[in-house]
């Protein structure tokens, strides 16, 4: 029984069953046309294989090596094609979409190189009486070349599918990777022992003929081929050089055997020499990062229909803005620069005298700036045109930019490039000056149009970043204006005490109880003013954070208000726990509620304090039966700073300085009352621990 003959029959059958399926389903679309092709061509060579296994067989080994060809170059411009192609409904960029002519004559030119090692090769070697090695091993590396191509195309095929048709298609890939690694280990194999194992080649035909339910699987799933395959330029990229350092290795394979078959008794060592240099010039080849930019502007301009990934540019433009590693100015010269593969620029920015100053410098000399006016013609030609300036070429034609006189000093800096327009809402925010880089020797629209876009993002991010510099220091100058108006405001009320000493002085002068009372007053003044000297060198307020007996704290302040009717009365309901804060602004605070308590009720009437401790809160209530107020007041203006009932007499931020206070410490200050009949002002403060 001939098993060659049985295996390459059932590969044929397996494949002809396919094509039968293929053809019925076909609509017309052109992944089913390659596909049909690809099939004939695989049962064809199945045929032509078994054909060749037969005694009496009038098949000669060219035939086979010819049908052969014919499969592999089938299935690679099916997988060619499928690489290239989006589907009529994927979204995927048209930037990553590759040009057909460029992958049909890199297609075209590996057909070419193949016929010309398997079939002129053994011709020049045969005439020029070459050993028979040459040709053989020529021809074995075409077959390994192309089972690694079609295993590469494989492989970025099913990476860069969307995810949802990869179910569609895994079994596809599947199938035709069989067929090209079993190739590869054929070969590979035959390569190493000098002879094709007799084994691996009888065996071919089932392993095809397996691969053929496969591809029939992912038929049935996608009937319609709309395969979303997204091609990334970085596959691109290490694919080529992966395929172009294989072949590096093999032509110095090649030269390593001539050198030795012909170097005599020193083509050994030669050899040897020669590999080794071969590996280390490679290598530098590889860590190259000026050939590696250089291969992959090469890839842009002649495979791809755009320059750009513009996904992957966006992607790593807004990583490199919203990184932490360097200042926001310098981070949107690096993001900018980096589109171009410049490695340095200088950013100015718009002050608010309307002049531009530089902000950020990466890797450029410092500007000799002498007068900063000189950036007017410039940043006018900007503002009006939102041109991108090429330095060299405004040089060289003027004419293109009417009107720009660019300041010798800018123009001076070594290594100036281009001038990037940084707009945001019709306004120039700045512009970044960009130094020549070693990749981009020069412009063209799709170059200009990116630049621009990334202007327009960098831009609203330096408008953000002034915004929020500008917020800070309201914020700064907010919080000392603050400062300063709780310590106008204590400086009013001594003013009040003092005031009030000075009109009772003629009157009470002779009493040595109110002398007492004066020195005393004055004493209290002294500290009071002392600690608001303290206050406004350091900037902070209440800072002195002490523990304090309320009850003695209280009888305190209410002994400072006992000078007019009416006099507050205190009543401690029971022993309450100590607190932390700063006594003197704690003290403000209960002054404050207790004069405003005096202030509404008559002379008659009473201002009661309760102190007492509730649900694990110290609760301090002010009560009198004066005036009282409405709700609307209490909601709406009571606590609002600067709204004052007292004329020109108060400042309005008492009471909002004492609530503010209060919370800082945790508690809070309610109020209830009734117009006519008074009001309750109640502070409630933490639990000690948790006030400290």
């Amino acid at each position: 029984m001939n098993i060659g003959f049985i295996s390459y029959f059932v590969a044929f059958a397996a494949y002809f069953a396919l094509l039968i399926l293929l053809i019925f389903s076909w609509r017309g679309r052109q992944f089913g046309t390659l596909v049909i092709l690809a099939t004939t061509c695989t049962a064809t060579w199945a045929a032509v294989s078994a054909i060749s296994t037969l005694p009496t067989t009038p098949v000669s080994p060219l035939i086979i090596q010819a049908v052969e060809l014919t499969k592999n170059s089938a299935w690679c411009l099916f997988l060619f094609n499928t690489v290239n192609h989006h589907g009529e409904d994927s979204a995927a960029l048209d930037a990553t979409k590759l040009k057909a002519s460029n992958w049909k004559g890199l297609f075209l030119g590996g057909f070419a190189l193949a016929i010309i090692l398997l079939f002129i090769v053994p011709l020049l070697a045969h005439h020029m009486l070459l050993p028979l090695s040459i040709s053989q091993d020529s021809s074995l590396l075409v077959w390994i070349t192309i089972a690694i191509a079609g295993m590469l195309l494989v492989e970025q095929i099913f990476r860069y599918s969307e995810q949802v048709d990869r179910w569609a298609i895994k079994y596809l890939c599947l199938g035709i990777a069989g067929m090209f690694a079993y190739d590869f280990f054929l070969y590979s194999e035959a390569l190493l022992f000098k002879q094709v194992n007799p084994n691996l080649w009888t065996a071919r035909g089932f392993v095809n003929s397996l691969t053929a339910p496969l591809i029939a699987i992912s038929i049935a799933r996608n009937p319609k081929w709309e395969l979303g395959i997204h091609v990334s330029r970085d596959v691109v990229f290490h694919s080529i050089t992966v395929v172009g350092a294989g072949v590096y290795l093999l032509a110095m394979a090649a030269a390593g055997y001539f050198i030795r078959y012909y170097g005599g008794t020193w083509g050994g060592t030669v050899q040897i020499t020669f590999f080794v240099g071969s590996g280390v010039l490679l290598v530098i080849l590889l860590f190259s990062g000026n050939i590696r930019a250089q291969t992959r502007v090469l890839l842009s301009k002649h495979f791809f229909s755009y320059r750009y990934d513009y996904r992957e540019e966006w992607l790593k433009f807004t990583r490199t803005l919203a990184t932490n590693e360097n200042t926001v100015p310098e981070r949107i010269i690096r993001a900018i620069a980096s589109l171009v593969g410049s490695e340095g620029g200088i950013l100015w920015a718009k002050q608010e005298n309307n002049t531009y100053t530089a902000l950020a410098n990466w890797n450029m000399p410092e500007p000799d700036v002498t007068n900063g006016s000189s950036l007017k013609s410039l940043t006018h030609f900007i503002n009006t045109n939102s041109w991108i300036i090429d330095i060299e070429e405004f040089h060289e034609n003027p004419t293109l930019y009417s009107g720009l006189k660019l300041p010798p000093w800018l123009t001076a800096i070594e290594g100036a490039w281009l001038i990037i327009p940084l707009d945001f809402n019709t306004e120039l925010y700045g512009f970044a000056l960009i130094r020549r880089s070693e990749t981009h020797t020069s412009l063209n629209w799709e170059d200009r149009d990116l630049l621009k876009t990334a202007g327009l993002q960098a831009a609203s991010h330096l408008a953000q970043f002034q915004t929020d510099q500008a917020l800070l220091q309201t914020r700064q100058f907010d919080a000392f204006n603050r400062l300063s108006a709780y310590i106008v405001h204590d400086l009013k009320n001594i003013l009040a005490q003092q005031s009030l000493i000075v009109a009772n002085a003629e009157k009470h002068k002779h009493k040595p109880a109110f002398v007492d009372d004066v020195i005393l007053t004055i004493e209290n003044s002294v500290a009071r003013m002392t600690g608001l000297m303290e206050q406004m060198r350091s900037g902070l307020r209440g800072s002195e954070i002490t523990e304090i007996d309320l009850a003695q704290l209280l009888n305190k302040v209410i002994n400072s208000h006992s000078s007019q009717l009416p006099v507050p009365e205190l009543k401690v309901c029971a022993q309450v726990p100590r607190v932390f804060a700063d006594f003197e602004q704690l003290s403000t605070v209960f002054s404050h509620i207790i004069q405003n308590a005096k202030e509404a009720s008559k002379n008659t009437e009473q201002v009661i304090l309760r102190l007492f401790e509730h649900t694990g809160q110290t609760v301090i209530e002010v009560e009198d039966n004066g005036c009282g107020m409405d709700k609307e007041f209490i909601q709406n203006r009571l606590f609002k700073p600067f709204d004052t009932t007292k004329g020109l007499t108060g400042m309005g931020i008492g009471a909002f300085e004492s609530r503010e206070y209060i919370r800082t410490l945790g508690g809070d200050i309610n109020v209830e009352s009734t117009p006519g009949k008074g009001s309750l002002f109640r502070i409630t403060l933490p639990a000690p621990a948790s006030t400290h």
